[in-house]
């Protein structure tokens, strides 16, 4: 009896590790048949996938389904008017939701939500035409729970014909290209991926997902699966094996900017890669350069002093790439004060504040948050600007009128 019971423990664990392998070997990633997908993660990475599947980074795009849109479609804030004659309404239309232009009382367009760019600070969304995306003219703001204009467009008049380039889509998604990929992703050409200006929708790949940051995991997969007492990654990227440079550029890949000369496609560059490979840079993090607080940390950390006199400190020395930032402001002043142990506050800067509390929130003080100069935006019916805020990562000594 206790042989059966042995054999037939034995037939379901083969049984189960048959069928995981045939779910790997099924499944065809739109980057390249080196790629297993996200989910095929979940088995041996609970824990961190359940983290990273709720963090911004996962959901830097999704689908536009109504549980994915921020924002109110049936209160009385889902309206946002241009004049008295021009207003567009954000509607619920049976399980679509739809940004609908009105002229006069009358409808003269309307648009479906189908992807939406970002969750933690804004949310702008995008729909499909003639095989391209284009940009809904509104936007929805957590910093005001309300919706205003998408960066860049006008308040007094509605358009619906910026087309969302792929490079947008190349620090927002792990995928998109004009053409589905048969083979292992090293075949994948510039053209289809850059220049060809249409879009497969079969070759989205939503948000940034696991495989964008540790590169292919088919082979990784494939080998745990059939070797599931060996406990010691094969076949894939670990940031603990990067040193201090490979580890900056992954994550100044999409949070440096990048403005200069592009040489490969962002989607190619791999976890060990050289940034340098991918863009000839025109000016130097260690310029004079004042660099916007969108999409700069990077360049910002850079210029900092406590960065530079580090050989040690890279992004993960404060983030868990994982999970959200920390709201916890108190987590990261253990952070600093691991090299700053004994400092003491000056006289004037204890005036406002005690020491404790000073102690226990370094960031609000030497990083500050800051206006953005690439983003504005216009609520409803108003012709002023109101700026975008975002904490600034040029960790330095801020006058107190700025803080």
């Amino acid at each position: 009896m206790k042989k059966i019971s042995i054999f037939i423990a034995f037939t379901i664990l083969a049984l189960f590790f048959t069928n995981c392998k045939d779910a790997s070997e099924e499944y065809i990633d739109p980057r390249g048949t080196d790629y297993a997908g996200s989910e095929s993660c979940i088995q041996c990475h609970q824990t961190q996938y359940d983290m990273a599947s709720k963090s911004a980074h996962f959901k830097a795009t999704a689908p536009a389904i109504p549980a994915n849109i921020l924002g109110d479609f049936d209160k009385g804030n889902h309206t946002f008017i241009y004049d008295k004659n021009t207003k567009i309404v954000m509607e619920r239309r049976n399980d679509s939701l739809y940004q609908v232009l009105y002229k006069n009382g009358k409808e003269v367009e309307a648009h479906r939500f189908e992807i939406v760019f970002g969750i933690k600070h804004a949310q702008t969304s995008v729909y499909w035409r003639d095989r391209n995306t284009y940009e809904l003219p509104v936007s929805y703001y957590n910093s005001i729970n309300n919706w205003a204009t998408s960066p860049g467009f006008p308040a007094d008049k509605p358009y619906f014909d910026r087309m969302v380039v792929k490079d947008c889509y190349s620090c927002h998604s792990s995928n998109i290209s004009s053409r589905n990929v048969n083979q292992n992703s090293t075949d994948k050409n510039f053209l289809s991926m850059e220049v060809e200006d249409v879009i497969d929708k079969k070759t989205i790949v939503y948000g940034i997902d696991c495989e964008r940051c540790h590169g292919p995991a088919k082979k990784h997969v494939d080998f745990h699966l059939k070797n599931p007492n060996i406990k010691v990654a094969n076949s894939i990227t670990s940031f603990k094996t990067l040193n201090r440079q490979q580890k900056l550029d992954a994550c100044a890949l999409c949070h440096a900017g990048n403005d200069g000369m592009k040489m490969k496609s962002r989607f190619d560059f791999k976890p060990g890669d050289n940034l340098s490979d991918f863009y000839r840079e025109t000016r130097s993090v260690t310029d004079t350069a004042k660099f916007d607080v969108h999409g700069n940390q990077f360049r910002l950390m850079a210029q900092s002093k406590c960065f530079i006199k580090s050989d040690k400190m890279d992004c993960i020395t404060c983030h868990n790439p994982h999970e959200n930032a920390s709201k916890n402001m108190a987590s990261y002043s253990k952070i600093c004060m691991s090299c700053h142990q004994g400092l003491k506050h000056n006289e004037t800067t204890l005036k406002t504040m005690p020491e404790k509390l000073l102690a226990d929130n370094c960031v609000e003080c030497h990083m500050p948050k800051k206006s953005s100069g690439a983003i504005k935006f216009q609520l409803s019916n108003s012709k002023q600007l109101s700026n975008y805020i975002l904490r600034t990562h040029k960790i330095g000594i801020y006058p107190t009128s700025t803080k």
